[in-house]
């Protein structure tokens, strides 16, 4: 596992948010998956989902000891598009990324954690994400992080699985 630092993607980083998605697309297509196609080309609308995130200070790269980006999330705590509204308090993670030179040691799991670890500390008790329902392996790798599968989003992009998880005590990272 490496050792990393999370920080705040400031504005002006918007090429390198959309660079660190364009890299996963890439990678997903490879593997035969049209999971996050949109950030190959994005269109206006998208890029302008991503600036609103960065204008709410809701993005996070995660960061190495030599400042190098190695993954990025987005954490918000109102879902409208993917969930609708909802009563409960919640963390809400997209665009999570790790990149394909630090794949292989943990750190989505990682990250994953720490982010959990943050709700709790804010008294929030549910972390939700999403996932394209055709990429199975991801699908069961949520699944191995103790999310649980609670429900379905159909997009214009594809059917979307919604994943919630109880969080009750630190995880001890």
């Amino acid at each position: 596992m490496y050792p990393f630092y999370i920080r705040k993607v400031h504005a002006d980083e918007l090429s390198l948010v959309l660079q660190l998605l364009k890299e996963a697309a890439t990678a997903l297509q490879q593997k035969g998956l049209e999971q996050w196609h949109v950030w190959l080309q994005p269109k206006p609308e998208n890029i302008a989902w991503i600036e609103e995130g960065l204008n709410n200070q809701e993005f996070f790269f995660v960061e190495n000891d030599a400042s190098e980006v190695m993954g990025m999330y987005r954490l918000s705590y109102n879902d409208q598009l993917y969930w609708g509204e909802q009563t409960e308090k919640a963390g809400y993670v997209h665009s999570l990324v790790v990149r394909k030179q630090f794949a292989g040691a943990n750190l989505g799991t990682a990250m994953l954690n720490y982010i959990a670890d943050g709700l709790i500390q804010q008294g929030i008790h549910l972390f939700r994400l999403d996932c394209d329902a055709a990429n199975k392996w991801l699908c069961n790798y949520y699944e191995s992080q103790g999310f649980q599968h609670v429900g379905e989003k159909r997009m214009p992009h594809g059917l979307n699985n919604l994943y919630e998880k109880e969080l009750g005590k630190l995880s001890g990272i």
